[in-house]
């Protein structure tokens, strides 16, 4: 049996989409709400997706906080908590406040590096 590319693609395609869909806690919001998290089969394919930690895929994505919201999803706790919107909306404000830091933090941490390297180089001369 010879796989068929189209099929294969559709599936990365498609797998790819549904694991950045986790960034959104909102969206994990309406999965519990609806008893996705309550569902075996769906836990198990939670946990088969956790391939998409792996370099080879990871390059893919756009939103890499999802693999962190898929690692937590493998935790029975994590899963039930959804259902409550505040525990949504709490995530949520964390992300953004994550990213209006990170660029800032990383930006100083840019700025000496660069001020290192030039200091070293002024030093050696």
């Amino acid at each position: 049996c010879v796989p068929d590319d189209t099929g294969n693609r559709l599936r990365f395609q498609l797998e790819l989409e549904f694991v950045q869909c986790l960034a959104n806690p909102n969206y994990l919001n309406f999965l519990a709400q609806r008893g996705y998290f309550k569902d075996k089969a769906f836990v198990n394919y939670l946990k088969y997706l956790l391939y998409w930690k792996e370099p080879e895929y990871a390059k893919y994505l756009k939103y890499p906080q999802c693999l962190h919201m898929l690692e937590l999803l493998q935790y029975e706790h994590f899963r039930k908590e959804l259902v409550n919107a505040q525990c949504a909306k709490f995530i949520d404000e964390q992300q953004i406040l994550h990213w209006q830091h990170y660029s800032r933090k990383r930006m100083r941490l840019q700025q000496a590096l660069a001020e290192q390297q030039q200091q070293n180089n002024t030093s050696v001369k």
